[in-house]
């Protein structure tokens, strides 16, 4: 082992665990240790630059857009809607839901799919007396099968198409992964429409624990008319720092609302000021001169809201810089304009005060704030938007079926290999610019730069376990390990290691540092890359055992109610199921 082997593999295995920890953002993480490599030597500035102008990197930009100016549309929320039917029976239901869903996650960005559609199904379940928990799960696993199917069914596939450009191969086509995406996809949907309908919980949503348990978090206090505190801000009256409580709003006496609240608003006779967190907490307002405790009264979550303030649910993202931090370090109320009424987590609300809440991955959010709160945030980093009381701005119909068409002549190109992947997205980014269904500014909501930072630097990762025969190496010492159990015991093994790695780290990093090592151990194994390739490339988004693995189990997480292990009950058999349909149709069709 030479010195930049050692060097490498150390800094990938440093670079491994604080991904595990979630020390930061993975984007960053990754970024840091490319640049360790650059810095050390072991790269010069070419190679470590080669993932910012690698194909697939870009096309995955170029994507985005396409895919955000489709998913605006409330064509798709119809075609579900349509799909769902009456509900008369549950597993049929679920079946018409995931087959479309599927389909659509095949050609668009899998995220904003179940974003999209959690609060549509959600609801419909509501309306037809069926646990939501019934059908979250398959959701979010339905768009995980259809990204398995096409070039374009997620970045991930993509990246690995760009990595394999880079090492003098054609790349797939639009439909190669689809020999195996569509028969595992298949698998999985009878799999959850059948054995895995049975074993998902019957739960209340997030929703309906916020809306049933009010009178466990939310407060009414009456200032009255001689109270000291009169004409006193908030800071003044000493409310701003309650040791268990935290002022979401206040409904003057003549009937306006304020929220949120700032220091400086002021106090006036007559005032409903409305808490929420530790209800045991209360008597620390009740030795309050001049605040009497409404004990007769039953506050609503709907009675929080009026024509300027409105509820919204949000799922704290896996990449959200909220994560590790209490709510009150994160500013959330400067910050966002809006004020946290509780958090839900792990199948129930967390009885604390809001402020004190260090938020995890996954956390839902309730949040009061002004209805523009859609639109400030709907394409946040930080968090998922799930849901408003009130309807969301429809959006134009013709701008809509532009970029419908747009979608469906781009596909048709690429799979008649008429243009590139990249030159017919390039093409459909241009006609969404000239026919003004796309701005400049909407780009900065649908690309995710974090995502192509990550894709970009771990590409320049995967060189330098290249180049410097760290792979090769590696790829040695499998099949040294794995020699007695013939090759598809190696494309066995290669598949589980890509579906662990995906499971702890991130999807993009797993195949990123996968590839160097499925090549080299096919090349010096002597059989066609394709073989373990293809097996890596699904076995990187086939994350279906635990609500971290991939960002749409997370987003389900809180909004059905869910538990950890609910994801590893029903995850690792389906988990299995792919792998075996995996590696059976690699060996018989690539060797």
């Amino acid at each position: 082992m030479t010195i930049e082997i050692g060097i490498v593999l150390f800094v990938v295995v440093v670079m491994i665990i604080c991904l595990i920890k979630e020390v930061t953002r993975p984007d960053f993480i990754v970024f840091c240790a490319l640049a360790v490599l650059l810095l050390l030597g072991v790269l010069s500035p070419a190679d470590a630059l080669k993932g910012f102008s690698n194909e697939g990197m870009i096309t995955v930009a170029l994507l985005f857009i396409v895919a955000g100016a489709v998913q605006q549309s409330g064509i798709l929320t119809q075609v579900v809607l349509r799909t769902l039917g009456k509900g008369k029976k549950p597993k049929t239901a679920l079946l018409r839901m995931m087959i479309p869903v599927s389909g659509l996650s095949a050609f668009l960005n899998n995220t904003p799919i179940v974003v999209m559609f959690t609060p549509v199904v959600r609801k419909w379940c509501q309306e037809h007396n069926i646990a939501p928990s019934k059908f979250l799960i398959p959701l979010s696993y339905a768009t995980i099968f259809g990204g398995t199917v096409t070039l374009i069914g997620t970045s991930t596939n993509l990246l690995a198409h760009g990595l394999m450009i880079e090492s003098g191969m054609s790349g797939y086509s639009m439909f190669t992964l689809a020999i195996v995406g569509i028969p595992a996809a298949m698998v999985g949907t009878l799999y959850m429409s059948t054995i895995g309908f049975r074993l998902l919980p019957n739960r209340k949503t997030s929703e309906e624990t916020f809306q049933e348990n009010t009178k466990e978090y939310l407060s009414e206090l009456v200032v009255e008319t001689d109270a000291p505190m009169i004409g006193k801000t908030i800071e003044q009256a000493g409310l701003r720092n309650l040791s268990g409580l935290y002022l979401i709003e206040i409904i003057r006496k003549e009937g306006d609302r304020i929220a949120p609240i700032t220091s400086q608003h002021k106090i006036r006779e007559g005032d409903r000021l409305l808490f929420t967190g530790l209800i045991s907490t209360i008597v620390e307002l009740q030795n309050i001169k001049g605040l009497r405790v409404q004990t007769s009264s039953q506050i609503r979550l709907d009675d929080l809201q009026n024509g300027t303030q409105s509820l919204f649910e949000v799922v704290v993202s896996h990449q959200s810089s909220l994560t590790n931090r209490s709510i009150k370090e994160t500013k959330f109320r400067e910050k966002f304009g809006g004020g946290v009424i509780a958090v839900h987590r792990n199948d129930e609300r967390i009885n604390s005060k809001v402020g004190d809440i260090v938020l995890q991955p996954g956390d839902t959010l309730l949040v009061l704030a002004s209805q523009d709160f859609v639109s400030r945030w709907s394409n946040s980093k930080a968090f998922y938007l799930m849901n408003s009381v009130k309807e969301q701005a429809v959006i134009d119909p013709k701008k809509s079926m532009i970029a419908i068409v747009t979608l469906i002549v781009m596909v048709l190109l690429a799979t008649f290999e008429l243009l590139s992947m990249l030159k017919a997205a390039t093409l459909a980014v241009l006609v969404l610019f000239l026919t003004k269904t796309v701005s400049f500014e909407s780009v900065k909501k649908y690309v995710h730069f974090n995502v192509l930072l990550l894709i970009a630097s771990a590409i320049g990762i995967g060189v330098a376990l290249e180049q410097t025969g760290a792979a090769a190496l590696l790829a040695e010492n499998l099949i040294l390990i794995t020699k007695g159990l013939g090759i598809i015991g190696v494309i066995a093994v290669m598949y589980l290691i890509t579906t662990i790695f995906t499971e702890i780290i991130t999807n993009n990093a797993a195949v990123v540092l996968m590839f160097p090592i499925a090549f080299a151990t096919a090349s010096q194994m002597g059989i066609d890359p394709l073989s373990l390739l293809i097996p890596i490339t699904i076995a990187a988004s086939a994350s279906f055992a635990t609500p971290i693995g991939y960002q749409t189990n997370l987003i389900v997480y809180g909004p059905g109610g869910y538990r950890f292990n609910d994801y590893l009950k029903v995850g690792i058999p389906l988990n299995i199921l792919y792998m075996v349909v995996t590696v059976l149709i690699s060996y018989f069709v690539w060797l």
